[in-house]
């Protein structure tokens, strides 16, 4: 029961996540459940991550993991975890909680990215 409350809660992020699914396995790209996570790999995937401004390799939207490619999703799977965990803690107020997180650090004068804490607790717990 606990499990499922958890996927509701984060639901309105994996509902973004999954947006461009359908492209992606037209596109001939990655799409497939581990440890009950939706990890989207390549086609218009690529194209959205590399379009941002600090260009990741990997994103997380509720428990949906979007990378630029296959390789990339392994190498961020810890990372993305944690933040899966966090959309299950955090639910739709994740995304603006995360955005003001950065806010507040670039208005210190940190890095937006690196000192989120969103980012430095998921960095910390994938070692």
């Amino acid at each position: 029961m606990l499990v499922l409350l958890r996927y509701l809660w984060a639901l309105p992020n994996t509902l973004l996540g999954l947006v461009p699914v359908l492209i992606v396995q037209l596109q001939g790209g990655h799409v497939r459940r581990v440890e009950g996570v939706i990890e989207v790999a390549g086609g218009v995937v690529t194209l959205l991550l590399t379009a941002l401004p600090i260009k990741p390799l990997a994103m997380t939207l509720g428990h949906v993991v979007w990378a630029i490619d296959e390789p990339a999703l392994v190498r961020t799977r810890e990372h993305e975890r944690v933040h899966v965990r966090q959309y299950e803690r955090w639910g739709p107020l994740f995304l603006p909680a995360y955005l003001l997180a950065s806010l507040a650090m670039k208005l210190r004068g940190r890095d937006a990215y690196r000192d989120n804490p969103f980012e430095r607790e998921a960095y910390n717990k994938a070692g």
